[in-house]
């Protein structure tokens, strides 16, 4: 097995994973609405889930937790492989917002810490930083 193959398979776990923890908040109520269920399509699409995938994870019996991670660091890293998904069409909607909030204090990530990684995301991944953070990261 390549390094490649590893990679890819590692990857689509990863956002297999990430999915069925989306689903999982999404159903916290005990019910999934249409509008909600059309984001989690959207969200399929986007992290390349097969529609078998996409049913399985969807059974009421089934439950995937976050998996929490004890870092800073490693939760961060989580909430970024994320991100990087959602922000990979350039769009980042209300209900895209709201699912990342979600996921943040699912994570472990307090509301407030979750409003402030979220926002500085928005401003990394839209473009919208000012010339101090840039030279920050590019000094880093």
């Amino acid at each position: 097995m390549s390094v490649k193959d590893l990679y890819d398979a590692h990857s689509a776990n990863n956002n297999l994973a990430h999915f069925a923890s989306i689903a999982s908040l999404a159903a916290v109520d005990g019910y999934i609405d249409d509008e909600e269920m059309k984001l989690l399509e959207r969200f399929a699409h986007k992290l390349n889930v097969s529609d078998a995938q996409f049913k399985e994870v969807m059974k009421k019996s089934n439950k995937y937790p976050i998996t929490h991670q004890v870092s800073f660091e490693k939760r961060l890293e989580r909430f970024f492989d994320l991100v990087k998904i959602v922000f990979a069409d350039g769009i980042l909607d209300e209900e895209e917002e709201f699912l990342l909030g979600k996921y943040a204090i699912g994570l472990g990530f307090s509301s407030s810490q979750s409003d402030e990684i979220i926002s500085k995301s928005k401003a990394l991944f839209m473009g919208k930083i000012d010339f101090e953070d840039y030279l920050y990261f590019m000094n880093k």
